[in-house]
């Protein structure tokens, strides 16, 4: 095989072929963020936009003047759901942070460029009523898995008075890329990700972080699993070769963990990967 042909694309990036157990993390996803919703404060499926799939749900700080951590989910922009990822809340929601877990539409009735706006509006939103669920929004911080962590990457990048003259510009404090995808070209040449994706050169272009300037403000840490493919490795090396070390000041391996893993780890107290989160939302 070749570096790049189909076969060796599929092999890098079809992490549920590399992970024979994928299903079981899956499934104790889904069960404790069903625990969570049943624990915890939280007000389900409100609409941050009138579009299909633009819902979100909030777990409220316990007192006022928190960080805010918006948690975008994985899937390939093409599966999963904000429901299967509330377990992420109790970890922070415990720190005094308000936890947003937005939804998007998924490919193919969206594109990736149209998925990215969608988190935009998400954002947006969680900065207009931060306040009324505990949150600081002068302190919202984005995390996000897989294609979580391309997008959380990406709101670093959005002008943001353009898509609302009221927002600051540096509406994004900090973001946490965890196993994240910086350039699309690759993707595009995925056979079992583009039937479904459909992207184009263009789409590379202008929803590629790396491809993109670096942000004139805040702050990316960028991690992937020890024991994900040398691909995903790249991609983490990848964000800090353009965006530089300032900007991008953590890119790190996180030992003896693979694609599915590595997300319990954010959730782990006592692993690093939890406390870069929690350096980021006490910035």
């Amino acid at each position: 095989m070749n570096r790049g042909d189909g076969d060796w694309c599929d092999r890098m990036y079809n992490n549920r072929a590399l992970v024979p157990d994928h299903a079981d993390y899956l499934a104790r996803w889904a069960a404790e963020s069903g625990k969570a919703r049943g624990e915890l404060r939280c007000e389900l499926d409100i609409a941050y936009g009138t579009e299909p799939g633009e819902t979100l749900d909030v777990f409220p700080a316990e007192q006022g003047g928190g960080p805010v951590l918006v948690f975008i989910h994985g899937g390939y922009w093409r599966a999963l759901d904000k429901s299967d990822h509330s377990f992420v809340a109790p970890a922070f929601t415990r720190h005094n942070a308000c936890v947003v877990v937005p939804n998007y539409a998924l490919a193919p009735a969206v594109t990736i460029p149209q998925i990215t706006l969608q988190m935009a509006r998400a954002v947006a939103w969680t900065w207009r009523n931060a306040r009324r669920f505990g949150g600081d929004p002068r302190r919202i911080v984005v995390a996000g898995h897989s294609a979580g962590g391309h997008l959380a990457a990406m709101l670093l990048t959005c002008l943001w008075p353009q898509l609302d003259a009221g927002l600051p510009r540096d509406t994004v404090r900090g973001a946490l890329s965890i196993s994240g995808l910086h350039d699309l070209e690759p993707i595009m040449h995925t056979p079992f990700l583009q039937g479904t994706l459909q992207l184009t050169p263009e789409q590379v272009e202008q929803a590629s972080p790396a491809r993109l300037p670096a942000p004139r403000s805040g702050t990316l840490y960028s991690v992937a699993g020890g024991d994900e493919s040398a691909e995903f490795h790249r991609q983490n090396r990848l964000i800090q070769e353009s965006w530089g070390a300032r900007r991008v000041p953590v890119c790190e391996v996180l030992p003896a963990l693979h694609h599915f893993s590595v997300l319990d780890a954010l959730v782990e107290p006592s692993h690093r990967l939890h406390q870069l989160a929690l350096d980021l939302l006490r910035a």
